[in-house]
Parts: C-alpha cells; structure tokens; sequence
C-alpha cells in the first residue's frame, strides 16, 4: 500500500519510525518546510517500551507540497484534532482510487471526518503512549496499539489489510466494534485526562478529594450516558466502561469502590497531555472530547450541563484567564446542580 503518514509528532513520529525501520515504506508530511528539513538532518529515533529504533526519514515533505495526484493508497492522520480537521479534506484528494484515510485522533474526530468526506474514512484512534523530546527523538511510552475498523461497524476486508500492512511495525487491531472503542476511550479522556488537566493533578491526587470525586463521577455518567444514547456498545479496554449496576448514574456500593479502584490502577498516575497544550499556549482538543459530548448530548435528549462547563473552563485557562488547579473541579460539579 502506498502511504502517506501525516504529522511526526510523537505519536505519528513513534510510527513512522517503526515503520521506516521495519523496511515500510511511508511517505511522510511534516507540517513545513523547515520542519521537513529538520527531520531530513535528525533522521527518525525512538526508545522506550518496544525497543529503540532509527531510520532515515526518507520521503518527507509539507503536505501542500505533494501533488494532488499522489495515488496513495493509505493516508494516516497523526495530527493533533484540530489540525486532522483541517488538513483532511487535503489528504482526501491525495488519495488513489479506493484509497482509504484513517484518523488516529482521539474523540470525535474519525466520525466527524466520516460525516463531512464519505467512505473513504476508516475510523482509527490510537492507545500509543508517546513523546517527543526534539523533531526527530521520540520515546514510546507505553505497549498500546492502533486500533481500526468501520465507522458503521462490522469487520470489512480493508480494515484487516490496513491492519496487516501498519502491523509490519506497530501492534495494530483491528475491531466491529470500533464506535464502542472511541467511546469506551472518550469517556475516559472526559472524566480522567480533561480534568487532570483542569485540577493540575493525576486522578489519583484529584479523586481523593470529595469534589474531586464528584466531578469525575458526574462526568463519566454524562459522558456514558451520551454513548449509550447514540447506540454505541462500549467495550472493555483497560477497565469495563460501564460500572456496576450502573441506570444511568453510578451505584454507590463495594462494587462500584472496586470499580472506581481499577480506574484508577489504570490511569490514576498519568500526567494528563492537555497540560502540555496548557504550557505552550496551544488549542487543546477539548472541543472533540467533553465538547463532543456536550453537543452530541441534546440531541439524544441527554443533559451535559458537566461537559459543558468543563470545555469553558478548558477554553479560559487556554487565553490564560485561569491555571489548572483543584479548585476549579467546584465549578464543574455546581454547574450539574
């Protein structure tokens, strides 16, 4: 398959280097001249869990560069959201015949972009744990894996040939169940990653704290409750998506304390990356995590008056308006009633 990876970020970087290493061939899009070059000079590089790895960067260049007649057969999206949002339509037309674009991004984004640019879509997120140090050094953090399949669900021959093609140098999965992947992920980011962020603390610190608690509890049951609206079919990852017992709000009980004990065994030391957007002044994704549930929520009749407040929070703290810290988790519950 000839392909196009787009973003060498930390995430698409950790790809692009076990790829290229493994002898896959992989064209890939940096985000500018200056940057294509950066990488041209550093050559690609990885440690961490799955051992190290370099390659030569090859191929790589801005993705306006390209000819829109690229005749790719796959263009991977390792962009941050907003950016897959908008280079998307640019991709799509560097497809070949047929050719499939695949969206790793957390959230919405895979369903968005199915929406707006049709079949071509394969939907796809990723559970790889990345950083980069500098353009070019990368160090893979965890043994996560990509994960693709149908937006519509059901198993299809091109999800296993876009998994068996991407699985020369990363793990790759392929789902029917992918809408139940994305949402089991997002609630987790809702409840765990944003308001880590928010509070400035792992969720092991901020749901010690009453409030703490609160805000993560009111947040997973709203964000759940949007995903079971929408029809998807959570399915177990790291922890079962849906708690014991749960009717549309959590159950308080020994089962539900042993539930909220294996949330946090997964999760509960991870520094939350939007601190990182927080740090440079980037966007953050939010508006494709809470604010995804936010604006999907009234249409299944579903209140998200919790993800709501957690994007205005998200948003004032990126114009610097206010810092994370636990203090802020008050607003959130008092804006659930």
């Amino acid at each position: 398959m000839r392909t196009l990876l787009v973003g060498v970020g930390a995430v698409g970087g950790v790809v692009a280097t076990r790829l290229r290493a493994a002898g896959v061939p992989v064209v890939l899009a940096a985000r500018d001249a200056a940057s294509a070059e950066r990488l041209r000079a550093s050559g690609l590089h990885v440690s961490g869990v799955g051992g190290p790895a370099s390659a030569a960067a090859g191929d790589v260049a801005p993705l306006d560069a390209l000819a829109e007649d690229g005749g790719f057969d796959l263009v991977v999206l390792a962009t941050k959201a907003r950016d897959a949002i908008d280079a998307a339509p640019r991709a799509a037309r560097l497809l070949a015949p047929g050719g499939v674009l695949l969206p790793i991004q957390n959230g919405g984004v895979a369903q968005v972009l199915g929406d707006r640019l049709g079949a071509c879509v394969l939907g796809g997120l990723s559970n790889l744990g990345a950083t980069m140090a500098a353009p070019g050094v990368y160090e893979q953090r965890n043994a996560g894996h990509l994960l693709v399949g149908e937006l519509a669900g059901g198993a299809s021959e091109r999800a296993e040939r876009v998994r068996a093609w991407l699985g020369r140098g990363v793990e790759v999965r392929a789902t029917a169940n992918l809408a139940g992947a994305i949402w089991s992920k997002l609630v987790v980011n809702c409840s765990v990653t944003t308001l880590g962020a928010v509070a400035g603390r792992t969720l092991r610190d901020y749901v010690a704290t009453p409030v703490g608690r609160a805000a993560f509890e009111r947040t997973y049951d709203e964000a759940l409750s949007v995903a079971l609206a929408s029809g998807a079919r959570p399915e177990r990852m790291l922890v079962e998506p849906i708690p014991p017992g749960w009717s549309g709000r959590s159950v308080p009980g020994p089962a539900h304390e042993a539930w909220v004990a294996s949330v946090i065994a997964g999760y509960g030391d991870a520094r939350p990356s939007m601190l990182q957007d927080f740090d440079r002044g980037r966007r953050t994704e939010v508006e494709f995590i809470n604010g995804y549930v936010a604006a999907l929520g009234p249409r299944h009749g579903v209140p998200t008056p919790v993800n709501a407040a957690i994007v205005e929070v998200v948003e004032a703290i990126t114009r610097r308006e206010l810092a994370p810290d636990p203090g802020l988790l008050a607003r959130i519950v008092q804006a659930g009633g």
